[in-house]
């Protein structure tokens, strides 16, 4: 469960921080205030305060996916300590991720891509682009020269 908790706090991160500064801000920033500041008193009002402090540093930005870039780490960090502490919000911030992702501008919408290699293994991965490798087989292992 903690590997779900994990990637959900990296999509709704990477969705809330992708909606800073679109039209879609107003959704997100709401919907993380309510599924934040369940029984919280006071909570929701900062919560909302640094959601707008944060979302005006991109809208100011010269380059606005830069300021994104640099705001993600803390929220996906902020996310996942939050689900590690209130497990039944999973559900509602799933929902809300997908609401968000779902309503984000295509420029905005992120995608996650996991590559793993085991084993000794080797993995390759690319999102919208070419990824051409050259290898030489290993100096050690003569059966593999050409």
């Amino acid at each position: 469960m903690i590997d779900s908790m994990a990637a959900l706090a990296a999509a709704a991160s990477t969705a809330l921080v992708g909606a800073m500064a679109t039209d879609t801000w107003q959704v997100a920033r709401d919907g993380l205030v309510r599924v934040f500041g369940r029984g919280r008193e006071g909570e929701p009002a900062q919560l909302a305060a640094r959601l707008d402090e944060e979302a005006a540093l991109v809208s100011a930005a010269d380059d606005s996916d830069e300021a994104r870039r640099s705001l993600l780490p803390a929220w996906r960090l902020r996310v996942e300590q939050f689900l590690l502490a209130h497990p039944e919000a999973v559900d509602e911030l799933g929902e809300l991720t997908r609401h968000l992702n779902s309503a984000l501008p295509g420029t905005q919408q992120n995608w996650v891509q996991h590559v793993d290699a085991r084993d000794h293994g080797q993995a390759f991965g690319v999102q919208g682009g070419n990824l051409i490798v050259h290898q030489q087989p290993p100096a050690d292992r003569p059966d593999l020269q050409p």
